[in-house]
Order: C-alpha cells, then sequence, then structure tokens
C-alpha cells in the first residue's frame, strides 16, 4: 500500500491491519489515551514519534498505474465473423458438411435411422412420411429449396421418427450435427436464419392442425395447392406444381385419392387449375374455395 505522512493515512493502515481479538479484560485491555489499536500493537496517535515509521513521507509514483496495469492487459478474444457468407457455407463442402445428389424417389433416412444431421435442399423436393404399425401410411411435411429437415436432431431426439425421399431428383447438404452447434453458436447470421426457419416451420404446423379439423377436405385441399405452389397475392396468378401424385395429395390431407380426383375435376371445371405437361397450374382463383362458405361442416373422412 502507498501512504503518505499524514496522521489520515496511518489511521487509515491501522484500521485496516488484521488484529485477533484481546484476551486480557479490564484495565489491562485498554489503551492509554491518544493511542491506536492495530496488529497487536499500540501505535501513538501521532506517527512522527514512533521510530518504526519512516521520517519522510513516502512519495506517490508519478506515472498512472492504473493505465499501465490496463495497458498490460492481453484483450485478445475470439469475435463472431463480421464475413461469414450464409450462402457460400450452405453451397460450398466443408468440415462436417457433404452434399449429395438423389435420385427421384430415393430414400435419405427411413424411420428409425439414428438422428445424427440436419439436411439443407438445394434442389428439389422431398417428402417426409409415417408408417403405423398397421402398415398406413401419412405423409408429415413436404420440403423444397432452402429448406431444412431432420433438425430433431438437435434435441434429444436419437433415431428418426420418420422416413425422408425425394419427390424427383434432388441435390441436398448433410450437415453433421456437432458441425450445425458450431456454427450457430459463433455465426449470428446463421442462426438467425435457422431460428426463423424453426419459427415458420412452427407456424405452419399449427396452421395445418387447424384446417384439419375445422375444414373440409375440399377446402384442405385447395389450400394445399396453394400452399405448394407458394401462392403470393404479389406473384404471377399463375404457378405450377410439378411432380405431385394425387395419392401424395390425398395422404396430405387425410382422405382418399378418389375424393382427391373428384375435387381435383371439379377445380378444372371451374377454372381454378389445369394440366400442362404432367404439372398442376393453380390459378389465383382457387383462393375463393378457400374464402368462401367459410362455416360448412368439415367433411367426414374416408378412409
Amino acid at each position: 500500500m502507498v501512504f503518505g505522512g499524514t496522521g489520515l493515512d496511518y489511521l487509515d493502515l491501522c484500521f485496516k491491519q488484521s488484529r485477533p481479538q484481546r484476551q486480557a479484560k479490564g484495565d489491562a485491555g485498554r489503551l492509554p489515551p491518544g493511542a491506536c489499536k492495530g496488529n497487536d500493537r499500540d501505535f501513538p496517535s501521532n506517527p512522527s514519534s514512533d521510530p518504526r515509521l519512516p521520517t519522510e513521507p513516502l512519495s506517490r509514483p508519478s506515472h498512472d498505474t492504473t493505465s499501465q496495469h490496463r495497458a498490460n492487459i492481453d484483450f485478445t478474444m475470439t469475435l463472431p465473423s463480421q464475413t461469414f457468407d450464409v450462402d457460400a457455407f450452405l453451397a460450398k463442402v466443408g468440415e462436417g458438411r457433404s452434399i449429395q445428389r438423389f435420385d427421384k424417389e430415393q430414400v435419405i433416412y427411413a424411420q428409425g435411422d439414428r438422428s445424427d444431421a440436419v439436411y439443407y435442399i438445394q434442389s428439389g423436393n422431398v417428402k417426409a412420411t409415417v408408417l403405423s404399425d398397421q402398415g398406413k401410411e401419412a405423409v408429415l411435411a413436404l420440403h423444397g429449396p432452402d429448406d431444412f429437415f431432420g433438425e430433431a436432431c438437435l434435441t434429444m431426439q436419437t433415431h428418426r421418427l420418420a422416413t425422408t425421399a425425394t419427390i424427383e431428383e434432388a441435390v441436398i447438404m448433410r450437415l453433421e450435427k456437432a458441425s450445425v452447434v458450431r456454427v450457430i453458436h459463433d455465426e449470428s447470421e446463421f442462426s438467425e436464419m435457422f431460428i426463423a426457419h424453426l419459427l415458420t416451420r412452427s407456424i405452419r404446423l399449427e396452421a395445418d392442425l387447424i384446417d384439419q379439423m375445422f375444414n373440409s377436405s375440399e377446402k384442405r385441399l385447395a389450400r394445399l395447392l396453394l400452399l405448394l405452389a407458394k401462392y403470393a397475392r404479389d406473384e404471377e396468378p399463375k404457378m405450377v406444381i410439378e411432380n405431385m401424385s394425387q395419392e401424395t395429395l390425398a395422404q396430405m390431407i387425410g382422405t382418399t385419392r378418389a375424393r382427391v380426383s373428384s375435387f381435383m375435376n371439379k377445380f378444372r371445371k371451374l377454372g381454378f387449375i389445369d394440366y400442362n405437361n404432367g404439372g398442376i397450374v393453380v390459378n389465383s382463383s382457387l383462393l375463393n374455395m378457400v374464402l368462401l362458405d367459410p362455416t360448412d361442416p368439415p367433411d367426414q373422412k374416408i378412409d
């Protein structure tokens, strides 16, 4: 401690020193007038009369010790990259990342497989299906370009609950679980994009559940076609859905292929849809089927 030769500095030193409690009682434990107690020793209140202290005040250093201490601290730390390119990260092979081309109707992973990676679709479309113990199959979701799937591996899920296969030829990136965890932790830009993907998926699932509970199968089919065509009010009035079978549509809305065929013929006669080179052309007028008659009771499912 650096202190000057004033009485206040001296008292400050006395009271800051550690001292054991006195064991003697009565007059033996009292200090003479004008003295202070510190470190088992009695010092006079006038420090200049104590031969154990320096006669000249100690001078304070002229430089700023705090500034010098700060100058010696190494502030080197790992900061998030400011030049991280999400598109480049999801387009190129790298550590924990690989790209594979899949043929039409090729299985990417099967129900019961080990869950250890997240997938990102560069091109093409895939569908996720689940098979019950009784052999009944249901389509859980369809994924298109720029979609992630298989992200449940980031939780405690150790095995896949569904089978994911391509609907058409596709190019898909496989990201190891450790690689995804690292980039989510280190790169805020990727984290924001991935969180937005998860929130969008959650909102879509809630809307699908409401649609399944309260809308007729005909309206569910109309809504599904608009979603698959990526309908938006500011886009072109016609959109094409390619490589989509009526069987898949039936599995997604919870009805039979025969009913889907009947609804599709009705939509075509009304000018809501058309067929072109194997694809389904969706007109924006199909939105009327979703908006009109909102109080119609839901149809009973036909298995």
